[in-house]
């Protein structure tokens, strides 16, 4: 940077370079090739001139000196305040320069291989402190190439998950009784895990019934689902050996098949974000912080250093709405940004992609015969990519049994204009040709939302599904509209046609209504038209009210078709699977055209499963019916009852000792039984759960190697925890020094195994699992000492106290 001489600085050569460094290390600004500042350079120059050829003006350089020759210097550089490490630059005749590769280090668009004095950089401003070696570079924004910086939520990554072996057979029985007419049916699934690292499941229904009044009972079992699953966490593929469904996307239908299907899986990596997030640009001079609002409520606050950042918002946003981002920066200044988005789950976030093949053979006759399947072999294909975070591209193939199909489409976000998709399809089957085109858009702005599309088909268009006689509808339409009113509640509007070959065309229209009125009541009302049969009508009508300790009350009239049914209703839900259990019961009393009538209702969760009782009558006919839930699991020798488990599962051991309380996510969950064992369900599968122990009530000779844990089990599979519990022999042991006085408080007694204790008042020190014979160490002021403790077990307990013993001066070898 150039300067001019101070007036105080002599004209002789060396002596003026010398008073400008000096000048230049009291701290200088500049502000680039301004004509202020070249001229300040030229007369620098001519000064240096002037010592140099004195009178004659004879152009004639001294050579280099010790002031004059280049010198290389390592600075502390802060760019905008944001430290950028220890960087070399050279000093020749009091100007600072800096190579072209410094300069790209720091953020500069620099070329070439020529060192840049740092005084030739537009607008910038800089402060070079030579007795601390730092330098201080003020430069706007516009001056440097610096990478965009990735804010947002932090990612959590994917935790390993585990599994022990087991088994587990969740049951579901259901009995009824109507004009003496019965029923019995059991559900059951059972499952086989933590041999390998697949699992093994399969699920039956088995039911006894009678035909009619009189008959006698009659039996049969059928197989639903069989299949082995094998999980790839780190790719998120799944292989399904088995029974499956065929990947399928929106203008697809999915059929089920037995074979082999192997295809993404997200729900192996939870944590990870899937569909595009909206994102914020901003830029910071200097380091900031930085707050993200959507809507009104903070989702972000972190710092951000000097440069542009990118800021993006939780995933799950739906619909447009507003986010602002405020910036502090180091001087307390602030600057909002204010941003309109678009959110949506229909797409993929750009580079991912979703995707199976399946190929097998179509199940036949599903829930009435057990191993029924189609002779032709067929296979699937589904493949969606998004390409950008605004637009999701989709294939989709099938094929077997003489049929051919394929088809394209899309997602493409329209900004704040909502979301736009379509495809085509294209298939023949023995030389007939057909097509299927569809077309949907969807938007919402938090107060209203639009959803329409439509779906036709053209020539003979087939699909895998048509092998088994269910032809693809020839048009669907479908159109739904819907507001937020505010204090006048939801109100939504839909319509919906389906039409098929056959010549079956159905046209319907909805309409529904909704509104709290306070904390104790609402009103719902719909109604539902054909509009192709004008007797084909229904409409509902009710009114809810709380009653106060989770009792709620409704009164409701209906009308289907020229039918009228009018209910009051009083009810206490069951507790949820989250409780420890409880009753809930219902009361109905109804009127209408078929007769008077009314139902009761009990229902109890516990422990180790869930049930309910009830019966109804309407005019001259009675029913009545029983249900009952739960599972029995086998792991680690030992069986247990629970409720129905849906997924994952963990067995807590407290090694034998009983009536511990058990915690899951903080909430209590159960006490281990006589054991020292407890079933803990339902645990998220390839997440982590949080279980833990409550120890205040423990015996103080009770340890445990831990009280809270962090478990993730794999899908549909369960996982043993133990917490390590045990007893201890603890001994106090009283230390003296060879005078006979306790040792000093803070001393270290060192054990044999590598455990160290701290000798407290009076020389005692709490010891813990000590053999008979244990050799001590112990590290005190004056020097190590050492002695050894000798004590007999009684009953297998330790004494309470030991000593005083002599602790010996270490001798010298």
């Amino acid at each position: 940077m150039a300067r001019r001489i101070p007036r105080h600085c002599p004209r002789r050569h060396r002596l003026a370079e010398a008073c400008v460094r000096i000048a230049l290390a009291t701290g200088v600004v500049s502000s680039g090739l301004a004509p202020a500042a070249r001229a300040a350079g030229e007369t620098l120059e001519g000064a240096a001139d002037v010592g140099a050829t004195g009178a004659s003006g004879e152009a004639m350089l001294p050579s280099p000196t010790p002031l004059t020759a280049p010198q290389t210097l390592y600075l502390e550089v802060t760019l905008n305040g944001s430290p950028r490490g220890l960087l070399p630059f050279t000093e020749l005749a009091g100007q600072l320069r800096a190579d072209p590769a410094v300069l790209r280090q720091l953020g500069f668009s620099a070329r070439g291989e020529a060192p840049v004095p740092l005084e030739q950089i537009s607008g910038v401003v800089m402060r070079y402190d030579a007795s601390l070696q730092t330098l201080a570079l003020e430069v706007p924004l516009s001056q440097l190439s610096l990478p965009t910086t990735e804010l947002g939520p932090s990612a959590q990554t994917t935790p390993v998950a585990s599994a022990s072996p087991g088994a587990l057979l969740n049951y579901d029985v259901y009995a009824s009784h109507n004009q003496d007419v019965g029923n019995l049916a059991l559900t059951t699934e059972w499952r086989l895990f933590g041999i390998g690292r697949g699992v093994l499941q399969s699920s039956q229904l088995l039911r006894t019934y009678q035909d009619g009044v009189g008959d006698g009972w009659r039996g049969e079992s059928v197989r639903l689902d069989s299949r082995w699953q094998l999980d790839f966490p780190d790719s998120a593929v799944t292989l399904t050996v088995g029974d499956f469904f065929s990947g399928f996307v929106d203008w697809s239908r999915p059929v089920r098949m037995g074979g082999i299907q192997v295809g993404r899986n997200y729900g192996l990596q939870p944590y990870r974000v899937l569909t595009p997030t909206p994102s914020f640009l901003g830029e910071a001079v200097v380091p900031s912080s930085v707050e993200l609002y959507v809507d009104g409520l903070r989702q972000y606050n972190g710092e951000v250093p000097v440069g542009p950042f990118q800021l993006a918002a939780q995933p799950g946003i739906s619909g447009t709405g507003n986010a602002q981002v405020v910036i502090t920066d180091a001087f307390g200044r602030m600057q909002t940004l204010d941003f309109a988005f678009y959110g949506t789950q229909q797409l993929l976030a750009k580079g991912l992609s979703d995707w199976s093949l399946g190929a097998g053979r179509m199940r036949r006759d599903y829930g009435i015969r057990s191993f029924s399947y189609d002779s032709a072999t067929v296979g699937s294909g589904t493949w969606r990519y998004g390409a950008s975070n605004r637009f999701t591209a989709e294939l989709h193939a099938e094929g077997g049994g003489g049929v051919a199909t394929a088809g394209a489409g899309g997602w493409l976000l329209l900004g704040q204009a909502g979301v736009l998709n379509g495809s085509y399809a294209h298939s023949r089957r023995d030389g007939r040709d057909g097509g299927q085109w569809a077309l949907g858009y969807s938007w919402n702005n938090r107060v209203f939302n639009l959803n329409a599309a439509t779906r036709r088909t053209h020539g003979d268009f087939q699909d895998l599904g048509s092998l088994q006689g269910a032809l693809p509808p020839d048009v669907i339409d479908q159109l739904t509209v819907g507001a937020s009113l505010g204090r006048g509640g939801s109100l939504s509007a839909s319509y919906l046609r389906l039409s098929y070959p056959d010549g079956d065309d159905t046209r319907y229209a909805s309409l529904f209504w909704n509104r709290t009125f306070s904390e104790r009541f609402s009103a719902y009302v719909s109604a539902n038209q054909n509009l192709s049969d004008s007797r084909d009508r229904s409409v509902y009508l009710s009114l809810s009210v709380n009653l106060g300790r989770n009792r709620q009350g409704s009164v409701s009239a209906q009308r289907n078709g020229d039918r009228n049914l009018y209910a009051v209703d009083v009810s206490q839900p069951v507790p949820g699977d989250g409780s420890q259990g409880g009753v809930g019961w219902r009361v109905q009393a109804r009127h209408g055209d078929d007769g008077t009538g009314g139902l009761a209702e009990l229902g109890w969760l516990n422990r180790v499963g869930r049930y309910s009782l009830g019966v109804a009558r309407q005019g001259d006919a009675d029913f009545a019916y029983a249900n009952a839930s739960g599972s029995v699991v086998w792991m680690g020798g030992h069986l247990f009852a629970a409720r129905e488990v849906p997924d994952a599962f963990a067995v807590v051991s407290t090694d034998g000792f009983g009536g511990i309380p058990v915690r899951l996510e903080n909430r209590p969950i159960g006490v281990t039984n006589d054991k020292g064992l407890l079933l803990v369900t339902p645990l998220l599968s390839w997440q982590r759960n949080r279980l833990s122990i409550d120890t205040l009530d423990l015996p103080a000779d009770m340890r445990a190697d831990r009280v809270d844990t962090w478990v993730t089990p794999r899908q549909s599979a369960g996982l043993g925890v133990d917490f390590g519990l045990r007893r201890t022999r603890a001994t106090t042991v009283v230390l003296h020094d060879a005078q006979d006085r306790p040792l000093a408080a803070g001393s270290q007694v060192q054990l044999p195994n590598g455990r160290r204790a701290t000798v407290g008042y009076d020389g005692e020190a709490y010891l813990e699992d000590l053999p008979a014979q244990t050799p001590l160490q112990v590290d005190t002021a004056q020097g190590r000492c050492r002695v050894t403790l000798s004590m007999s077990y009684a009953n297998g307990g330790a004494p309470d106290r030991v000593g005083p013993l002599r602790c010996l001066p270490e001798t010298p070898r």
